[in-house]
């Protein structure tokens, strides 16, 4: 870049902070932009920490990490302490106080909801936000509007009116807003439901850290992880307008499990009762080398330990008793304190930024498309952050086993485990169970469909038929 850069209309600022990092390069095609494209070109630049990008990628290179993660699972311990499943009239009892207390907390308006819905619905076919997909066996309900009417019933249960925060990305912002206010917020407040952005990264060249241009007038943006939550809710007020209402829990899921129990009284009621500033829900996996990040214990601290990190030997290992160490699978289901978060959000972030190495589309110092079409390389460098390394950062976990049937049943794949039929079936099998209860006995694979307004468990059903607030008939798509 030659001096005479300096002499062009790109703001001072800029120049000094670009010159600073050695990233000149993001503004050599400024003369042939538009007025909008400088703008646009310039807005991104201010927003890029280009201290941090330099400071990870330095720590990045000084660390391998195949070695921290050998030495991790080698030290792995399963989770001494876990709330289990009930197997007693004493479990049961325990349980039964949890959702009691979870129950008054949602009435006393002290727990809001967060929905991790930044994704696409790409690997099922889907070119839209995945919140949107129609999942319902009978109705083919959208997965926003099966969790908005599981908040609008427990509104209604409760006498409350719960916060619900949807994290989207830049790509599924818009489309995801739209479909809320074409569907009239599914009977919801507006007020109530809230939507918030995930921040980007700049991607950067895997040789040079030098950060990569998407276009002439673009760098190359991807979403900051689902981490990213931490400092969008920050960024959007919303640590402090929960704050202001006295909300001090907050429920976490993602987007793809149509099963999952929002606001779950016992699960929110352990984790008040325990004072844990972070809980999660785990299920136990179906096999030692399912792809499920596990919760564990190293060196003290709860964490999670990514299926991809561990061989199969180490995956299958037991402990002194017999039982699989790694056996407690992550749902990506938590429960927030308030006050944790904010913690979290102190001096930007503070949950750590992972590199990954991705091929890139970019263009090159010419302005020419890079890599090349149809190449593999992997030619650039995303950063993320997880959510789940807030875990050994909490001064006080929880582990809570869920009841797998019942609550994790996510939509992952286009075809085979976790994909549509899976959970269309679980939902079937779901509200077989419950109309079983209320006598009725069905056969196998019988499309069945419990709207959350109707029933949010067995008992609300079997008083809802009695009551003839509906029939068997509409359950089964009939009339």
């Amino acid at each position: 870049m030659n001096d005479a850069l300096m002499n062009r209309n790109v703001p001072a600022d800029l120049l000094q902070t670009l010159k600073s990092f050695n990233q000149l390069h993001l503004v050599q095609f400024w003369d042939s932009l538009n007025a909008a494209q400088q703008q646009q070109l310039a807005d991104q630049i201010r927003s890029i920490d280009f201290e941090l990008i330099q400071t990870t990628l330095r720590k990045g290179l000084e660390q391998t990490d195949a070695e921290p993660q050998a030495n991790r699972a080698d030290k792995a311990k399963a989770p001494a302490s876990v709330v289990r499943q009930p197997s007693s009239d004493a479990d049961a009892g325990e349980w039964k106080r949890a959702a009691q207390l979870g129950e008054q907390l949602l009435k006393d308006g002290q727990v809001g909801v967060i929905t991790v819905a930044g994704g696409q619905g790409s690997r099922l076919g889907f070119e839209h936000p995945k919140g949107l997909y129609p999942i319902g066996p009978i109705s083919q309900r959208s997965l926003f509007q099966i969790f908005a009417e599981q908040i609008l019933a427990r509104n209604r249960r409760h006498q409350t009116s719960i916060l619900w925060m949807i994290m989207t990305s830049d790509a599924t912002h818009s489309e995801t807003v739209q479909f809320f206010q074409a569907q009239n917020f599914f009977g919801l407040n507006p007020d109530r439901v809230v939507f918030f952005q995930q921040g980007c990264m700049p991607a950067v060249d895997a040789s040079t850290g030098k950060v990569l241009l998407e276009s002439t007038s673009a760098i190359c943006l991807s979403p900051d992880g689902h981490g990213g939550l931490v400092s969008g809710l920050s960024n959007a007020g919303l640590l402090r307008q929960m704050k202001d209402e006295g909300i001090q829990h907050v429920f976490y899921h993602q987007v793809d499990n149509p099963t999952v129990i929002l606001c779950d009284p016992a699960f929110t009621g352990f984790h008040a009762d325990h004072q844990s500033s972070l809980s999660t829900n785990v299920v136990r996996k179906a096999s030692p080398t399912e792809r499920m990040g596990v919760l564990v214990e190293v060196d003290g601290q709860t964490q999670i330990i990514e299926y991809s990190e561990l061989t199969p030997s180490q995956a299958a290992k037991e402990d002194e008793t017999g039982q699989w160490i790694f056996w407690a699978g992550n749902t990506a289901i938590h429960m927030f304190s308030r006050p944790f978060l904010e913690t979290l959000a102190e001096e930007g972030c503070r949950l750590p930024l992972h590199l990954a190495k991705k091929r890139v589309a970019c263009i090159d110092e010419n302005g020419q498309p890079a890599p090349p079409a149809g190449s593999s390389e992997l030619n650039g460098i995303k950063f993320e952050r997880f959510i789940f390394d807030a875990l050994p950062l909490a001064p006080k976990t929880l582990i809570v086993e869920g009841n797998r049937d019942r609550e994790f049943n996510p939509v992952k794949n286009g075809q085979g485990t976790d994909s549509p039929a899976t959970a269309r079936s679980a939902l079937s099998r779901i509200g077989r169970q419950w109309l079983k209860v209320a006598g009725f006995n069905l056969a196998d694979e019988t499309p069945v469909e419990i709207s959350p307004l109707i029933a949010l468990d067995s008992d609300e059903l079997n008083d809802a038929i009695k009551s003839g607030v509906c029939s068997l008939e509409q359950l089964l798509g009939k009339n």
